[in-house]
Protein backbone atom coordinates (compact mmCIF):
# COMPACT_ATOMS: atom_id res chain seq x y z
CA UNK A 1 0.00 0.00 0.00
CA UNK A 2 1.35 3.43 -0.89
CA UNK A 3 1.88 6.12 1.70
CA UNK A 4 -0.83 8.29 0.15
CA UNK A 5 -3.32 5.43 0.32
CA UNK A 6 -2.26 4.70 3.91
CA UNK A 7 -2.90 8.33 4.88
CA UNK A 8 -6.20 8.42 3.00
CA UNK A 9 -7.45 5.27 4.71
CA UNK A 10 -6.47 6.55 8.13
CA UNK A 11 -7.93 10.03 7.74
CA UNK A 12 -11.37 9.13 6.44
CA UNK A 13 -14.49 9.79 8.46
CA UNK A 14 -14.86 6.09 9.15
CA UNK A 15 -11.68 4.87 10.81
CA UNK A 16 -10.17 1.67 9.43
CA UNK A 17 -8.93 -0.29 12.45
CA UNK A 18 -6.19 -2.93 12.39
CA UNK A 19 -7.22 -6.51 11.72
CA UNK A 20 -7.13 -8.04 15.19
CA UNK A 21 -7.18 -11.60 13.90
CA UNK A 22 -4.03 -11.11 11.83
CA UNK A 23 -0.86 -12.43 13.45
CA UNK A 24 1.67 -9.72 14.27
CA UNK A 25 5.28 -10.88 13.89
CA UNK A 26 8.70 -9.48 14.70
CA UNK A 27 11.33 -9.54 17.44
CA UNK A 28 9.15 -7.14 19.43
CA UNK A 29 5.43 -6.78 18.82
CA UNK A 30 2.28 -5.37 20.36
CA UNK A 31 -1.04 -6.95 19.33
CA UNK A 32 -4.51 -5.53 20.00
CA UNK A 33 -3.42 -3.92 23.29
CA UNK A 34 -6.04 -2.12 25.38
CA UNK A 35 -5.40 -0.12 28.54
CA UNK A 36 -8.09 1.76 30.46
CA UNK A 37 -7.93 4.27 33.31
CA UNK A 38 -11.51 4.42 34.51
CA UNK A 39 -13.54 5.61 31.54
CA UNK A 40 -10.43 6.89 29.72
CA UNK A 41 -9.18 4.62 26.94
CA UNK A 42 -5.44 5.28 26.94
CA UNK A 43 -4.79 2.41 24.50
CA UNK A 44 -7.63 1.17 22.33
CA UNK A 45 -6.35 -1.66 20.14
CA UNK A 46 -2.71 -0.81 19.36
CA UNK A 47 -0.75 -3.01 16.91
CA UNK A 48 2.84 -2.63 15.78
CA UNK A 49 6.04 -4.59 15.44
CA UNK A 50 9.76 -3.82 15.46
CA UNK A 51 13.07 -5.62 15.06
CA UNK A 52 16.48 -5.50 16.64
CA UNK A 53 19.03 -3.22 15.05
CA UNK A 54 16.61 -0.40 14.22
CA UNK A 55 15.50 2.93 15.68
CA UNK A 56 11.71 2.93 15.81
CA UNK A 57 9.84 6.17 16.57
CA UNK A 58 6.43 6.31 18.24
CA UNK A 59 4.78 9.63 17.47
CA UNK A 60 1.40 11.28 17.96
CA UNK A 61 -0.41 14.18 19.57
CA UNK A 62 -0.67 14.85 23.30
CA UNK A 63 -2.75 12.23 25.09
CA UNK A 64 -2.69 9.70 22.24
CA UNK A 65 -1.18 6.96 24.43
CA UNK A 66 2.53 7.06 23.52
CA UNK A 67 3.84 7.14 27.09
CA UNK A 68 1.27 4.55 28.19
CA UNK A 69 2.51 2.23 25.46
CA UNK A 70 6.11 2.74 26.61
CA UNK A 71 5.11 1.84 30.18
CA UNK A 72 3.25 -1.26 29.00
CA UNK A 73 6.31 -2.44 27.07
CA UNK A 74 8.45 -1.78 30.16
CA UNK A 75 6.27 -3.86 32.47
CA UNK A 76 5.24 -0.83 34.51
CA UNK A 77 1.55 -1.10 33.53
CA UNK A 78 -0.34 -4.38 32.93
CA UNK A 79 -2.50 -4.58 29.82
CA UNK A 80 -6.27 -5.01 30.13
CA UNK A 81 -6.44 -6.86 26.82
CA UNK A 82 -4.05 -7.94 24.09
CA UNK A 83 -0.45 -9.14 24.05
CA UNK A 84 3.01 -7.60 24.35
CA UNK A 85 5.92 -9.79 23.24
CA UNK A 86 9.58 -8.88 23.67
CA UNK A 87 11.86 -11.69 22.51
CA UNK A 88 9.03 -14.14 23.05
CA UNK A 89 8.32 -13.04 26.63
CA UNK A 90 5.81 -10.64 28.16
CA UNK A 91 7.27 -8.26 30.77
CA UNK A 92 4.92 -8.18 33.75
CA UNK A 93 7.01 -5.99 36.07
CA UNK A 94 9.92 -3.52 35.88
CA UNK A 95 12.18 -6.13 37.53
CA UNK A 96 11.33 -8.73 34.89
CA UNK A 97 11.82 -6.12 32.13
CA UNK A 98 15.24 -5.27 33.55
CA UNK A 99 16.26 -8.94 33.60
CA UNK A 100 15.09 -9.28 30.00
CA UNK A 101 17.37 -6.40 28.98
CA UNK A 102 14.74 -3.66 28.62
CA UNK A 103 15.97 -0.22 29.71
CA UNK A 104 13.49 2.66 29.84
CA UNK A 105 14.01 6.40 30.27
CA UNK A 106 10.63 7.81 31.26
CA UNK A 107 9.17 11.17 30.29
CA UNK A 108 9.45 12.73 33.74
CA UNK A 109 12.95 13.39 35.08
CA UNK A 110 12.83 10.83 37.90
CA UNK A 111 15.65 11.55 40.34
CA UNK A 112 16.26 11.89 44.07
CA UNK A 113 17.05 15.59 44.52
CA UNK A 114 18.87 15.19 47.85
CA UNK A 115 21.04 12.27 46.66
CA UNK A 116 24.35 12.54 44.80
CA UNK A 117 24.91 12.01 41.09
CA UNK A 118 26.56 8.61 41.64
CA UNK A 119 23.76 7.40 43.92
CA UNK A 120 21.12 8.46 41.38
CA UNK A 121 22.93 6.68 38.58
CA UNK A 122 23.38 3.39 40.40
CA UNK A 123 20.07 3.28 42.28
CA UNK A 124 18.76 -0.29 42.24
CA UNK A 125 21.93 -1.74 40.73
CA UNK A 126 22.99 -3.62 43.86
CA UNK A 127 21.27 -6.66 45.30
CA UNK A 128 20.27 -6.95 48.94
CA UNK A 129 23.27 -9.10 49.89
CA UNK A 130 26.17 -7.77 47.85
CA UNK A 131 27.41 -4.86 45.75
CA UNK A 132 28.47 -5.23 42.14
CA UNK A 133 30.99 -2.36 42.40
CA UNK A 134 32.75 -0.54 45.19
CA UNK A 135 31.80 3.07 45.87
CA UNK A 136 35.06 4.29 44.34
CA UNK A 137 34.48 2.24 41.19
CA UNK A 138 30.97 3.64 40.93
CA UNK A 139 32.23 7.21 41.31
CA UNK A 140 34.88 6.77 38.60
CA UNK A 141 32.37 5.15 36.25
CA UNK A 142 29.80 7.87 36.96
CA UNK A 143 32.33 10.63 36.28
CA UNK A 144 33.41 9.06 33.00
CA UNK A 145 29.85 8.42 31.83
CA UNK A 146 28.52 11.89 32.69
CA UNK A 147 31.49 13.58 31.02
CA UNK A 148 30.90 11.47 27.91
CA UNK A 149 27.17 12.22 27.81
CA UNK A 150 27.00 15.85 28.89
CA UNK A 151 30.31 16.99 27.43
CA UNK A 152 31.47 18.55 30.71
CA UNK A 153 32.90 17.46 34.03
CA UNK A 154 30.26 16.64 36.65
CA UNK A 155 31.37 15.94 40.22
CA UNK A 156 29.85 12.50 41.03
CA UNK A 157 29.39 13.52 44.67
CA UNK A 158 27.39 16.68 43.87
CA UNK A 159 23.84 16.69 45.17
CA UNK A 160 21.46 16.67 42.24
CA UNK A 161 19.30 19.61 43.34
CA UNK A 162 22.28 21.88 42.55
CA UNK A 163 22.28 20.82 38.88
CA UNK A 164 20.35 22.18 35.90
CA UNK A 165 17.42 20.35 34.32
CA UNK A 166 19.42 19.15 31.26
CA UNK A 167 22.06 17.58 33.53
CA UNK A 168 19.30 15.90 35.53
CA UNK A 169 17.93 14.55 32.27
CA UNK A 170 21.37 13.16 31.42
CA UNK A 171 21.42 11.33 34.76
CA UNK A 172 18.17 9.52 33.95
CA UNK A 173 19.50 8.67 30.48
CA UNK A 174 22.82 7.57 31.97
CA UNK A 175 21.09 4.88 34.07
CA UNK A 176 20.05 3.10 30.88
CA UNK A 177 23.54 3.27 29.36
CA UNK A 178 25.11 1.80 32.51
CA UNK A 179 23.40 -1.54 31.95
CA UNK A 180 25.49 -4.11 30.13
CA UNK A 181 22.66 -6.44 29.05
CA UNK A 182 20.51 -3.85 27.27
CA UNK A 183 18.70 -5.35 24.28
CA UNK A 184 15.79 -2.88 24.12
CA UNK A 185 16.11 0.85 24.90
CA UNK A 186 12.95 2.96 25.24
CA UNK A 187 13.40 6.76 25.35
CA UNK A 188 10.23 8.67 26.22
CA UNK A 189 10.72 12.37 25.39
CA UNK A 190 14.34 12.09 26.53
CA UNK A 191 15.56 14.91 24.30
CA UNK A 192 12.88 17.37 25.47
CA UNK A 193 15.19 18.91 28.09
CA UNK A 194 18.31 18.85 25.87
CA UNK A 195 19.69 21.49 23.53
CA UNK A 196 20.94 20.86 20.00
CA UNK A 197 24.49 19.90 20.96
CA UNK A 198 23.33 17.50 23.69
CA UNK A 199 20.75 15.94 21.39
CA UNK A 200 23.45 15.21 18.82
CA UNK A 201 25.48 13.35 21.47
CA UNK A 202 22.39 11.35 22.42
CA UNK A 203 21.74 10.47 18.76
CA UNK A 204 25.32 9.29 18.39
CA UNK A 205 24.83 6.90 21.33
CA UNK A 206 21.54 5.68 19.85
CA UNK A 207 23.18 4.91 16.51
CA UNK A 208 25.98 3.01 18.26
CA UNK A 209 23.43 0.87 20.10
CA UNK A 210 21.46 0.26 16.90
CA UNK A 211 24.59 -0.83 15.06
CA UNK A 212 25.29 -3.27 17.91
CA UNK A 213 21.89 -4.92 17.42
CA UNK A 214 19.86 -3.09 20.09
CA UNK A 215 16.24 -2.16 19.37
CA UNK A 216 15.81 1.55 20.17
CA UNK A 217 12.36 3.12 20.61
CA UNK A 218 12.07 6.90 20.72
CA UNK A 219 8.95 8.83 21.72
CA UNK A 220 9.22 12.46 20.69
CA UNK A 221 7.30 15.52 19.48
CA UNK A 222 10.27 17.00 17.64
CA UNK A 223 9.44 16.19 14.04
CA UNK A 224 12.78 17.31 12.58
CA UNK A 225 14.72 15.11 15.01
CA UNK A 226 12.41 12.16 14.43
CA UNK A 227 12.89 12.31 10.66
CA UNK A 228 16.66 12.51 11.04
CA UNK A 229 17.21 9.67 13.51
CA UNK A 230 14.42 7.12 12.90
CA UNK A 231 14.44 4.07 10.61
CA UNK A 232 10.68 3.62 10.97
CA UNK A 233 7.82 5.43 12.69
CA UNK A 234 4.49 4.25 14.09
CA UNK A 235 1.91 7.05 14.30
CA UNK A 236 -0.76 6.98 17.03
CA UNK A 237 -4.01 8.89 17.42
CA UNK A 238 -6.62 8.55 20.19
CA UNK A 239 -5.07 5.38 21.61
CA UNK A 240 -4.80 3.59 18.25
CA UNK A 241 -2.07 3.02 15.68
CA UNK A 242 -3.06 4.79 12.47
CA UNK A 243 -0.08 4.16 10.22
CA UNK A 244 3.53 3.06 9.86
CA UNK A 245 6.04 5.05 7.82
CA UNK A 246 9.31 3.64 6.52
CA UNK A 247 12.49 5.72 6.33
CA UNK A 248 11.91 6.81 2.73
CA UNK A 249 8.40 8.05 3.57
CA UNK A 250 9.29 9.93 6.76
CA UNK A 251 8.52 13.59 6.21
CA UNK A 252 6.56 16.30 7.97
CA UNK A 253 3.60 16.16 5.59
CA UNK A 254 2.98 12.43 6.02
CA UNK A 255 3.48 12.53 9.78
CA UNK A 256 1.13 15.46 10.35
CA UNK A 257 -1.51 13.95 8.11
CA UNK A 258 -1.58 10.77 10.16
CA UNK A 259 -1.30 12.57 13.50
CA UNK A 260 -4.14 15.02 12.89
CA UNK A 261 -6.39 12.95 10.64
CA UNK A 262 -6.33 15.71 8.02
CA UNK A 263 -4.46 15.68 4.75
CA UNK A 264 -1.93 18.52 4.83
CA UNK A 265 -1.85 20.72 1.77
CA UNK A 266 1.43 21.01 -0.03
CA UNK A 267 1.57 24.79 0.41
CA UNK A 268 1.64 25.86 4.03
CA UNK A 269 0.51 29.36 4.88
CA UNK A 270 3.57 31.42 5.61
CA UNK A 271 3.35 33.29 8.90
CA UNK A 272 5.60 36.18 9.69
CA UNK A 273 7.01 37.45 12.96
CA UNK A 274 4.99 40.24 14.59
CA UNK A 275 6.57 43.65 14.05
CA UNK A 276 6.67 46.03 16.98
CA UNK A 277 4.42 49.05 16.43
CA UNK A 278 5.70 51.25 19.26
CA UNK A 279 8.99 52.24 20.88
CA UNK A 280 7.48 52.28 24.38
CA UNK A 281 9.72 50.29 26.73
CA UNK A 282 7.86 48.15 29.28
CA UNK A 283 10.76 46.30 30.94
CA UNK A 284 14.43 47.07 31.33
CA UNK A 285 17.52 45.85 33.15
CA UNK A 286 20.59 47.95 33.93
CA UNK A 287 24.04 46.44 34.49
CA UNK A 288 22.39 43.09 35.16
CA UNK A 289 24.92 40.50 36.34
CA UNK A 290 23.65 36.99 35.63
CA UNK A 291 26.72 35.15 36.95
CA UNK A 292 29.21 36.51 39.52
CA UNK A 293 31.97 36.97 36.92
CA UNK A 294 29.92 37.49 33.75
CA UNK A 295 29.78 40.72 31.76
CA UNK A 296 26.85 42.95 32.89
CA UNK A 297 23.97 43.37 30.46
CA UNK A 298 21.70 46.34 29.77
CA UNK A 299 18.41 45.20 28.32
CA UNK A 300 15.13 46.75 27.16
CA UNK A 301 12.01 45.21 25.69
CA UNK A 302 9.17 47.15 24.07
CA UNK A 303 5.42 46.79 24.15
CA UNK A 304 4.06 44.38 21.53
CA UNK A 305 7.41 42.62 21.06
CA UNK A 306 8.36 38.93 21.10
CA UNK A 307 12.03 38.55 22.07
CA UNK A 308 13.61 35.12 21.72
CA UNK A 309 16.35 33.87 24.05
CA UNK A 310 18.56 30.83 23.43
CA UNK A 311 22.01 29.34 24.00
CA UNK A 312 23.73 26.06 24.65
CA UNK A 313 22.84 24.43 27.95
CA UNK A 314 24.55 26.00 30.94
CA UNK A 315 25.31 29.39 29.39
CA UNK A 316 23.07 31.50 31.61
CA UNK A 317 19.94 31.94 29.48
CA UNK A 318 17.79 30.09 32.05
CA UNK A 319 19.12 32.27 34.85
CA UNK A 320 18.52 35.40 32.77
CA UNK A 321 14.80 34.79 32.17
CA UNK A 322 14.30 33.70 35.79
CA UNK A 323 15.85 36.97 36.98
CA UNK A 324 13.53 38.92 34.68
CA UNK A 325 10.57 36.98 36.08
CA UNK A 326 11.59 37.62 39.69
CA UNK A 327 12.08 33.90 40.33
CA UNK A 328 15.81 34.26 40.92
CA UNK A 329 17.99 37.08 42.24
CA UNK A 330 20.76 38.59 40.16
CA UNK A 331 24.37 39.11 41.26
CA UNK A 332 24.15 42.83 40.57
CA UNK A 333 22.22 45.45 38.67
CA UNK A 334 18.51 46.27 38.65
CA UNK A 335 15.37 45.11 36.86
CA UNK A 336 12.48 47.50 36.30
CA UNK A 337 8.98 47.17 34.87
CA UNK A 338 6.47 49.78 33.76
CA UNK A 339 3.63 49.93 36.30
CA UNK A 340 -0.01 50.94 35.85
CA UNK A 341 0.87 54.64 36.29
CA UNK A 342 3.43 54.48 33.45
CA UNK A 343 6.38 54.76 35.83
CA UNK A 344 9.26 52.33 36.11
CA UNK A 345 9.37 50.44 39.38
CA UNK A 346 12.16 48.16 40.57
CA UNK A 347 11.44 44.57 41.52
CA UNK A 348 13.47 41.55 42.61
CA UNK A 349 10.89 38.99 43.70
CA UNK A 350 8.22 36.87 42.08
CA UNK A 351 5.46 38.55 44.10
CA UNK A 352 6.53 42.04 42.99
CA UNK A 353 6.74 40.87 39.39
CA UNK A 354 3.23 39.40 39.51
CA UNK A 355 1.82 42.59 41.02
CA UNK A 356 3.15 44.48 38.01
CA UNK A 357 1.73 42.11 35.40
CA UNK A 358 4.67 39.76 34.82
CA UNK A 359 3.84 36.05 34.51
CA UNK A 360 6.28 33.13 34.23
CA UNK A 361 5.89 29.63 32.74
CA UNK A 362 8.64 27.16 33.64
CA UNK A 363 9.86 24.34 31.43
CA UNK A 364 10.48 22.16 34.50
CA UNK A 365 6.85 21.38 35.23
CA UNK A 366 7.64 18.74 37.85
CA UNK A 367 9.73 21.03 40.06
CA UNK A 368 8.46 24.54 39.24
CA UNK A 369 5.11 24.03 37.53
CA UNK A 370 2.36 21.63 38.52
CA UNK A 371 0.91 21.10 42.00
CA UNK A 372 0.78 17.27 42.00
CA UNK A 373 -1.60 16.91 44.95
CA UNK A 374 -4.24 19.19 43.42
CA UNK A 375 -6.78 18.54 40.68
CA UNK A 376 -6.62 19.67 37.07
CA UNK A 377 -9.16 22.39 37.86
CA UNK A 378 -7.28 23.70 40.90
CA UNK A 379 -3.95 23.73 39.04
CA UNK A 380 -5.41 25.96 36.35
CA UNK A 381 -7.40 28.44 38.43
CA UNK A 382 -5.38 28.59 41.68
CA UNK A 383 -3.83 32.05 40.95
CA UNK A 384 -7.34 33.46 40.45
CA UNK A 385 -8.70 32.59 43.89
CA UNK A 386 -7.70 35.93 45.40
CA UNK A 387 -8.63 38.11 42.42
CA UNK A 388 -12.11 36.60 42.00
CA UNK A 389 -13.03 36.44 45.71
CA UNK A 390 -15.92 38.51 47.06
CA UNK A 391 -17.11 39.88 50.39
CA UNK A 392 -13.80 41.49 51.33
CA UNK A 393 -11.82 39.70 54.02
CA UNK A 394 -14.35 36.84 54.05
CA UNK A 395 -12.93 35.80 50.70
CA UNK A 396 -15.87 33.99 49.11
CA UNK A 397 -14.59 32.51 45.84
CA UNK A 398 -16.65 33.19 42.75
CA UNK A 399 -16.85 29.61 41.47
CA UNK A 400 -19.15 30.56 38.59
CA UNK A 401 -16.53 32.91 37.17
CA UNK A 402 -13.74 30.38 37.69
CA UNK A 403 -15.74 27.67 35.93
CA UNK A 404 -16.08 29.96 32.91
CA UNK A 405 -12.33 30.68 32.90
CA UNK A 406 -11.50 26.96 33.16
CA UNK A 407 -13.80 25.95 30.31
CA UNK A 408 -12.51 28.78 28.09
CA UNK A 409 -8.81 27.99 28.61
CA UNK A 410 -9.31 24.22 28.17
CA UNK A 411 -11.12 24.80 24.89
CA UNK A 412 -8.68 27.47 23.69
CA UNK A 413 -5.58 25.31 24.20
CA UNK A 414 -7.35 22.05 23.32
CA UNK A 415 -6.37 20.41 26.63
CA UNK A 416 -7.41 16.74 26.74
CA UNK A 417 -8.77 16.17 30.23
CA UNK A 418 -10.95 13.62 31.91
CA UNK A 419 -13.09 14.76 34.85
CA UNK A 420 -11.71 18.09 36.04
CA UNK A 421 -11.56 16.77 39.61
CA UNK A 422 -8.88 14.24 38.62
CA UNK A 423 -5.35 14.88 39.85
CA UNK A 424 -3.10 16.78 37.44
CA UNK A 425 -0.85 13.70 37.29
CA UNK A 426 -3.58 11.83 35.41
CA UNK A 427 -2.84 13.96 32.32
CA UNK A 428 -0.09 13.31 29.80
CA UNK A 429 3.04 15.43 30.11
CA UNK A 430 2.09 17.61 27.16
CA UNK A 431 -1.36 18.34 28.57
CA UNK A 432 0.17 19.18 31.96
CA UNK A 433 2.36 21.72 30.16
CA UNK A 434 -0.71 23.20 28.47
CA UNK A 435 -2.42 23.59 31.85
CA UNK A 436 0.58 25.61 33.05
CA UNK A 437 0.41 27.88 29.99
CA UNK A 438 -3.36 28.30 30.42
CA UNK A 439 -2.84 29.21 34.09
CA UNK A 440 -0.56 32.09 33.11
CA UNK A 441 -2.79 33.32 30.30
CA UNK A 442 -5.80 33.27 32.64
CA UNK A 443 -4.18 35.96 34.82
CA UNK A 444 -4.09 38.38 31.82
CA UNK A 445 -0.43 39.42 32.23
CA UNK A 446 1.16 42.37 30.45
CA UNK A 447 4.51 40.56 30.10
CA UNK A 448 4.66 36.79 29.61
CA UNK A 449 8.05 35.12 30.22
CA UNK A 450 8.24 31.58 28.85
CA UNK A 451 11.06 29.17 29.72
CA UNK A 452 10.89 26.44 27.06
CA UNK A 453 7.06 26.37 27.15
CA UNK A 454 6.66 23.93 24.25
CA UNK A 455 8.62 21.15 25.93
CA UNK A 456 6.59 17.97 25.51
CA UNK A 457 3.91 19.59 23.32
CA UNK A 458 2.90 18.13 19.95
CA UNK A 459 3.33 19.97 16.67
CA UNK A 460 -0.33 20.91 16.23
CA UNK A 461 -0.51 22.42 19.72
CA UNK A 462 2.74 24.32 19.11
CA UNK A 463 1.17 25.99 16.11
CA UNK A 464 -1.84 26.94 18.19
CA UNK A 465 0.45 28.29 20.93
CA UNK A 466 2.32 30.48 18.42
CA UNK A 467 -1.01 31.84 17.18
CA UNK A 468 -2.04 32.70 20.75
CA UNK A 469 1.30 34.43 21.37
CA UNK A 470 0.93 36.52 18.19
CA UNK A 471 -2.57 37.54 19.22
CA UNK A 472 -1.29 38.27 22.72
CA UNK A 473 1.38 40.74 21.55
CA UNK A 474 -0.94 42.32 18.95
CA UNK A 475 -3.16 43.30 21.89
CA UNK A 476 -0.25 45.38 23.23
CA UNK A 477 1.40 42.81 25.49
CA UNK A 478 4.98 41.52 25.51
CA UNK A 479 6.57 38.06 25.36
CA UNK A 480 10.08 36.91 26.31
CA UNK A 481 10.43 33.44 24.81
CA UNK A 482 13.28 31.07 25.75
CA UNK A 483 13.58 27.85 23.77
CA UNK A 484 16.11 25.11 23.08
CA UNK A 485 14.46 24.36 19.69
CA UNK A 486 15.82 26.82 17.16
CA UNK A 487 12.99 26.17 14.69
CA UNK A 488 10.53 27.72 17.15
CA UNK A 489 12.01 31.20 16.68
CA UNK A 490 11.53 31.27 12.91
CA UNK A 491 8.49 33.36 11.87
CA UNK A 492 7.69 34.01 15.55
CA UNK A 493 10.47 36.18 17.01
CA UNK A 494 11.80 39.18 15.06
CA UNK A 495 14.73 39.31 17.48
CA UNK A 496 16.70 36.54 19.25
CA UNK A 497 19.36 36.93 21.94
CA UNK A 498 22.08 34.26 22.04
CA UNK A 499 23.75 33.65 25.40
CA UNK A 500 27.29 32.48 26.07
CA UNK A 501 29.09 32.41 29.41
CA UNK A 502 26.37 34.21 31.33
CA UNK A 503 25.95 37.19 29.01
CA UNK A 504 24.44 38.11 25.64
CA UNK A 505 26.98 37.11 23.02
CA UNK A 506 25.10 38.06 19.87
CA UNK A 507 21.70 39.29 18.67
CA UNK A 508 19.94 38.29 15.46
CA UNK A 509 17.07 40.17 13.88
CA UNK A 510 14.55 39.65 11.08
CA UNK A 511 16.02 37.60 8.20
CA UNK A 512 19.03 36.58 10.30
CA UNK A 513 16.76 34.60 12.60
CA UNK A 514 17.32 31.13 11.16
CA UNK A 515 18.62 27.86 12.52
CA UNK A 516 22.06 28.06 10.87
CA UNK A 517 23.04 31.54 12.09
CA UNK A 518 21.60 30.94 15.55
CA UNK A 519 23.61 27.74 15.86
CA UNK A 520 26.78 29.54 14.78
CA UNK A 521 26.14 32.17 17.44
CA UNK A 522 25.55 29.53 20.11
CA UNK A 523 28.98 28.05 19.34
CA UNK A 524 30.63 31.49 19.27
CA UNK A 525 31.32 31.48 15.53
CA UNK A 526 29.73 34.87 14.76
CA UNK A 527 31.01 38.43 15.14
CA UNK A 528 29.41 38.95 18.52
CA UNK A 529 27.50 41.82 20.08
CA UNK A 530 29.52 44.53 18.35
CA UNK A 531 27.70 44.12 15.02
CA UNK A 532 24.11 44.13 16.22
CA UNK A 533 22.01 46.32 18.49
CA UNK A 534 19.12 44.99 20.54
CA UNK A 535 16.98 48.01 19.65
CA UNK A 536 16.89 50.86 17.23
CA UNK A 537 19.94 53.16 17.02
CA UNK A 538 18.15 56.08 18.67
CA UNK A 539 17.89 54.15 21.92
CA UNK A 540 21.11 54.81 23.76
CA UNK A 541 20.95 52.59 26.82
CA UNK A 542 20.11 49.30 25.23
CA UNK A 543 22.65 46.57 25.79
CA UNK A 544 25.54 48.98 26.01
CA UNK A 545 28.51 47.09 27.31
CA UNK A 546 30.38 48.77 30.17
CA UNK A 547 33.94 49.94 29.94
CA UNK A 548 35.14 46.34 30.06
CA UNK A 549 34.18 45.90 26.40
CA UNK A 550 37.77 45.47 25.23
CA UNK A 551 38.35 42.82 27.86
CA UNK A 552 35.13 41.13 26.75
CA UNK A 553 36.31 40.96 23.13
CA UNK A 554 39.63 39.54 24.28
CA UNK A 555 37.85 36.86 26.29
CA UNK A 556 35.69 35.95 23.29
CA UNK A 557 38.79 35.49 21.15
CA UNK A 558 40.33 33.32 23.83
CA UNK A 559 37.33 30.98 23.64
CA UNK A 560 38.68 29.56 20.40
CA UNK A 561 41.84 28.38 22.14
CA UNK A 562 42.07 24.77 23.26
CA UNK A 563 42.19 24.05 26.95
CA UNK A 564 44.16 20.94 27.86
CA UNK A 565 43.29 19.02 30.99
CA UNK A 566 45.77 16.41 32.23
CA UNK A 567 44.45 13.67 34.46
CA UNK A 568 45.95 10.73 36.36
CA UNK A 569 49.26 12.48 36.99
CA UNK A 570 51.75 10.51 39.00
CA UNK A 571 53.18 11.99 42.15
CA UNK A 572 55.52 14.92 41.56
CA UNK A 573 58.28 13.27 43.59
CA UNK A 574 58.91 10.68 40.85
CA UNK A 575 61.86 11.34 38.64
CA UNK A 576 61.44 12.79 35.20
CA UNK A 577 62.92 9.70 33.58
CA UNK A 578 60.20 7.50 34.99
CA UNK A 579 57.50 9.90 33.95
CA UNK A 580 58.66 9.87 30.33
CA UNK A 581 57.42 6.30 29.94
CA UNK A 582 54.20 6.92 31.86
CA UNK A 583 51.04 7.32 29.77
CA UNK A 584 48.81 10.19 30.72
CA UNK A 585 45.22 10.95 29.78
CA UNK A 586 44.79 14.21 27.87
CA UNK A 587 41.44 15.78 27.05
CA UNK A 588 40.87 18.90 24.97
CA UNK A 589 37.89 21.23 25.29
Amino acid sequence: MSVEQNIKDNTSNKEVLSDKSKKISGDIYVQDVHKYFGITKALNGVNFNANFGEIHAIVGGNGCGKSTLAKVMSGVLPVDKGKVSVMGHTPTSPVMAREMGIATVFQEVMIAEEATVVDNLFVGSDSFWYKNLTQREKALKAQELMEDLSGEYIDPYTQVFNLSLPIKAWITIGRAFLRENTKVLILDESSAALDFDSTERLFKKMRELRDNGVAVFIVTHRIAELIRISDKATVMRDGKDVGVLEKKDLNEKNLLSLMTGRTESGDKSKSTAVKTKTDKVVMRAENLVVWPESVPVNFEVRRGEIVGVTGLDGNGQDDFVKILAGVQESHGGTTEVLDSSDKFTKYNSLMDAKKNGVSFVSGDRKKEGILPNLSIYENLVVPLYRTTSKAGWLGFINWLELNGVFDWEVERLNIKTGPKDNLIGSLSGGNQQKVMIARSLATHPKILILNDPARGIDVSTKRDLYTHLRNFVEEGNTVIFLSSELEEFIDLCPKVLVFRHGTIFDIFENEKVNADTLLEGMFGQTAGIGSTNISRPNNKNILNKPSKDNNYKTNVNNLNKKIIKIENFEKEKKSKSKNLNKKIKIKTF
